[in-house]
């Protein structure tokens, strides 16, 4: 067993970040397994160093160890872009100029009243930019525009992965992953309908920073060899996504624990902004690595 605690340095670690680390690093070291720690900075906007070294010591104060050298993603843009130029050179991906007020008015206009289709992105893309051309010219196969965002054609792509398997007895549709959290336990599927209805074409690529989460996280899963993915529940509908994106790149697919989040006395789980959870705070305090065990249930 392998798993992974993948934050972004880009504000305090809180309560729900220390329930998901520790989760994944008990759950690694019960199987005489190994735990790896990645820092997603893909994002330079928002990402700052001191952030990073904070977490890190937060991690080390809660006693998780890890296996390795943690994984930075701002030092694998090569390997993010060497996976879009081969999905474009297999008619996967298409440019799109669309901001998100254009995707608002698209799918306002033509059902005024009727609320649109929602998937792990936001609304559902009405493909307004399937066709077009780049810069006015026709694309080529070979030149993979570098300041656009670049969407996954997802009809075409579950297409291309169909390889239906029979189990259980039965014939199923290729893509599918096991999860064993508390509220989704089992095999999950998805149908090329809902692909197409539920998810649509995602982004893979934005113009300011040249990856995506969806693209980052398959390939630096499967680099640091992680076999079990834990993360949090809101996260779950992202992961149809990423088996699909798995299959198109010959990546293996993980199983997936997707845990339940920590909430405040409201109902509203933690954000980053929500300093008054921040693991340093509780520090300062006093508190000590077994009262944040204690906080989270654990």
């Amino acid at each position: 067993m392998r798993t992974r605690f993948a934050p972004s340095p880009t504000g305090p670690l809180h309560l729900g970040h220390a329930y998901s680390a520790i989760l994944a690093h008990d759950m690694a070291r019960a199987a005489g397994g190994a735990f790896y720690l990645r820092i997603e900075d893909i994002d330079p906007t928002r990402c700052r160093p001191e952030w990073e070294r904070l977490l890190i010591e937060d991690l080390e104060w809660l006693g998780l160890t890890w296996d390795a050298a943690p994984l930075r993603q701002s030092e694998r843009q090569g390997i993010y872009h060497a996976a879009l130029h081969g999905l474009w050179q297999r008619d996967l991906l298409y440019p799109c100029t669309c901001t998100r007020r254009d995707i608002d008015l698209a799918l306002s206009a033509p059902q005024e009243g009727v609320e649109p289709a929602r998937g792990p992105d936001g609304p559902v893309y009405p493909g307004t930019c399937v066709g077009k051309h780049c810069g006015g010219r026709p694309c080529s196969m070979s030149v993979m525009p570098e300041d656009q965002h670049l969407r996954l054609r997802v009809g075409t792509a579950a297409s291309v992965c169909d390889q239906s398997i029979l189990r259980d007895g039965g014939a199923t549709f290729g893509l599918w992953f096991t999860e064993t959290g508390p509220a989704h336990h089992g095999s999950v599927s998805t149908s090329r309908e809902d692909y197409v209805a539920r998810i649509g074409d995602i982004v893979l690529a934005r113009r300011d920073f040249g990856t995506s989460y969806h693209l980052s996280v398959v390939l630096d899963d499967a680099a640091q060899g992680i076999t079990h993915v834990t993360r949090g529940e809101d996260l779950f509908e992202s992961t149809p996504v990423h088996v699909l994106l798995q299959r198109l790149l010959g990546l293996p697919t993980p199983v997936y624990h997707h845990h339940g989040l920590i909430r405040d006395e409201g109902g509203k789980r933690l954000a980053k902004r929500d300093d008054a959870r921040a693991i340093r705070k509780y520090r300062d305090e006093g508190a000590t690595p077994a009262d944040i065990r204690r906080m989270v249930g654990l």
